[in-house]
């Protein structure tokens, strides 16, 4: 995903940006190095040497740092983002069971009920289309053991209010 616009905003200390159709905030809090009052952003331009796919800072102090789109995407909580993050890992982990493993693929496909084909999409890192399903079909199949937790989400810490004297 390219990075079409990218603004830094002092007043609300975010960086915006826009990639595809969305926009985004991510909060200097956030950023690899982050700006303060004495030393805040200086330069922020879409990084053509990244393929546009981020945006590199430059703070007056002379620190450059860059961060990626799907850095940005992850802070935002971005629900493709996160779940094709989830079946990336969950490929990952099936390829090396498959690696582990004395099932060769086409008996790995034939105890799915699937075809080769299917297996290999399976297997492909990348969050193409997939059923969970069946990933975890794989993964049980291979000898791995798949937990998922749901617990409430941290709350964010804030800051202290500042005193003024």
């Amino acid at each position: 995903m390219k990075i079409t616009k990218a603004t830094a905003n002092a007043r609300k200390r975010a960086v915006e940006v826009r990639a595809g159709r969305r926009a985004y905030e991510v909060p200097y809090s956030r950023l690899p190095v982050e700006p303060t009052r004495d030393d805040p952003i200086e330069e922020l331009i879409i990084d053509p040497e990244l393929g546009r796919e981020a945006f590199t800072y430059r703070l007056r102090s002379g620190v450059e740092e860059s961060m990626h789109v799907d850095s940005v995407r992850e802070i935002a909580q971005e629900p493709e983002y996160l779940r094709d993050l989830f079946l990336h890992k969950l490929s990952v982990e099936a390829r090396k069971g498959v690696t582990d493993s004395p099932l060769g693929k086409r008996e790995l496909a034939r105890h799915l009920g699937t075809s080769p084909t299917q297996l290999y999409r399976l297997l492909d890192p990348e969050p193409g289309h997939k059923s969970l399903g069946q990933l975890l079909a794989l993964l049980d199949l291979l000898g791995r053991e798949v937990d998922v937790i749901v617990r409430p989400k941290k709350a964010r810490r804030k800051r202290p209010a500042r005193v003024s004297s």
